[in-house]
Parts: structure tokens; sequence; C-alpha cells
């Protein structure tokens, strides 16, 4: 059986998912100009994973006799990666975008241990997989950075 740590971490892994879902959905709609195309298409792509990660993390719920949180108890946390107030500003939604992964991989890293300590290895394993591809878009988020701090 899970602690109570465990399902604390899955819960905040969930919400965090759909908080994220709906601002690189609105930032990919928001953001203007050539340049901003290749940023726009990444977050586009990047929706239906973070999607799926929250139904696994609310199905992982579901399986502990938990129940994922609803939208009344959601309470917003991504303030850095909210639409800019110049649509042409990629570097800020990239920033944001940095920001939200590196607060998924301590959340991932922190249920990884978690898992562990309550000798679940399915969350920790659930964990484990979801860090990787948390890690993979960080990566690429770093090398845009890297292509708009040259210009």
């Amino acid at each position: 059986m899970s602690s109570e740590r465990v399902i604390e971490l899955l819960e905040t892994a969930y919400m965090d998912e759909l908080e994220t879902v709906m601002n690189y959905q609105t930032n990919a709609i928001v953001l203007d100009g050539v340049r901003a195309e290749e940023i726009k298409e990444s977050l586009q792509q990047d929706i239906q994973e973070e999607l799926n990660h929250a139904q696994q993390l609310g199905e992982r719920l579901k399986q502990l006799d938990e129940r994922p949180p609803g939208s009344a108890e959601f309470t917003s946390r991504q303030d850095s990666l909210q639409p800019p107030e110049d649509s042409t500003d990629v570097l800020t939604v990239i920033e944001g975008v940095l920001d939200a992964e590196t607060d998924a991989i301590d959340t991932y890293r922190s249920l990884v241990e978690a898992a562990d300590a309550a000798g679940d290895p399915v969350t920790e394993d659930l964990a484990v997989t979801i860090l990787s591809d948390e890690e993979a878009h960080r990566t690429e988020f770093r090398g845009f950075r890297k292509e708009y701090r040259t210009d």
C-alpha cells in the first residue's frame, strides 16, 4: 500500500500536468511570428504527451483506491508560463516551459523516492517513465533557449 506522501505527489503531478496542458495550449495559440513557429509546434506536440501523463497518474490514483483531484481542488502554480503581453516574446515562453519542466522533474524525482520508500514499485516505475519524458522535453527547450540567447 502506498504512503500518504505518494498519494500527495501523485495528486500534485496530476494537477501540474493539466495546468501544463492549459498553458502550452494557450502559448501555442498566442505566440506570433515566424520565429515562434517551431516553439508553437513543439508545444502542440507535447500537449498530448502531458495529457497522457495526467491520464496515467489519474489511473494510478484510482488503482490505489483514491480519486484524481477535480478543478475545485486546483491551485495554479505556473506563473512564469503565463502568456506574455508581447505575443512575439518567445524567450519568455521558453523560460516558462523550462521552469515548468524543472518543477515536474523535481516532483517526479520526489515521487520515485517516496514510492521506493513505500514499497510501491508500480508507482515508482510510472514516475521514472514520466521523468524521462520530462527530462527530454527540458533538454529540447534548453536548446531553444541557446538559439534565442545568441540573437
